[in-house]
């Protein structure tokens, strides 16, 4: 765990999402949960050492960043097109993902339940805590219903996804050209830190690089259709596999990830 400012502390070494903390005079607000069960509940006895946490922020709809919900207490909140992909995710697929994946954490997962956000927004939710701010925006990219999660005081951002610091970036279910929109609006944001998605922290200098490789994606894929090749072929033949690491323990899923980011933008650039 590594303290990031005054009051925030993040986790950059699980498997999943890069989870975070923040300590306010009133209890703590969690960002993101950790995707294995064993690591959430390391977390959790982490984390009571600090006091309790009153709301728990999902910045996106993937697996990773909401299956620990679970294992926490406080309010959660997220995006309202989060909530409804967390609404149609099966108990049961989660449950599947753990036996494979974090076998010994099965037992922990006896009486598990999703736990969904009750408080969601659509553009912008600000509220209060102690003497913190938060501020959640709709920063659509790596998925529709993104979020980035400011906290004034701190100046640091948490992006989710939208931003992958010296790792692969995941283009399956993106938008690239929103997402291009809100990378140069966190550009301009007053953070002086960001906690990305994936990778170590960083700060905004690492925008023009990450926004470069989707623009390189873009435009290969474009590329190949220019050529007449078919999304098929396509995805037997791109590849950017060796441009960057994939996060902890998915490289075994970079191939997959790869030709599914191909045929995403594939369907997207053909429209």
């Amino acid at each position: 765990m590594q303290q990031i400012s005054s009051n925030i502390y993040v986790e950059t070494g699980f498997r999943g999402s890069n989870d975070g903390f923040v300590i306010t005079s009133e209890g703590l607000v969690m960002i993101d949960a950790p995707h294995k069960p064993t690591d959430a509940v390391k977390w959790r006895e982490e984390i009571a050492k600090k006091g309790e946490v009153r709301y728990l922020i999902n910045t996106e709809p993937h697996i990773d960043h909401y299956t620990g919900n679970h294992f926490f207490s406080g309010t959660v909140i997220s995006h309202e097109g989060t909530r409804r992909a967390i609404l149609a995710k099966s108990k049961d697929e989660l449950i599947d993902w753990v036996r494979r994946n974090d076998p010994s954490g099965l037992p922990l997962m006896d009486k598990y339940q999703i736990r969904i956000p009750t408080i969601t927004f659509s553009e912008r939710l600000s509220f209060h805590l102690g003497e913190h701010t938060f501020e959640l925006i709709h920063l659509p990219g790596h998925t529709w219903c993104q979020i980035g999660v400011y906290i004034h005081e701190e100046k640091v951002l948490f992006t989710g996804d939208n931003v992958g610091y010296k790792v692969q970036a995941f283009l399956h279910e993106c938008d690239p050209f929103q997402w291009l929109r809100s990378l140069a609006i966190i550009e301009l944001m007053d953070v002086d830190v960001i906690v990305p998605g994936h990778g170590d922290v960083c700060d905004r200098s690492c925008i023009p690089e990450l926004s470069s490789f989707i623009r390189e994606w873009v435009d290969t894929v474009r590329k190949a259709i220019h050529q007449g090749l078919t999304k098929e072929e396509a995805m037997n033949k791109i590849s950017f596999l060796d441009r960057y690491p994939w996060p902890i323990g998915l490289d075994a899923m970079g191939p997959e990830f790869q030709r599914k980011s191909v045929a995403r933008l594939y369907d997207l650039l053909r429209t």
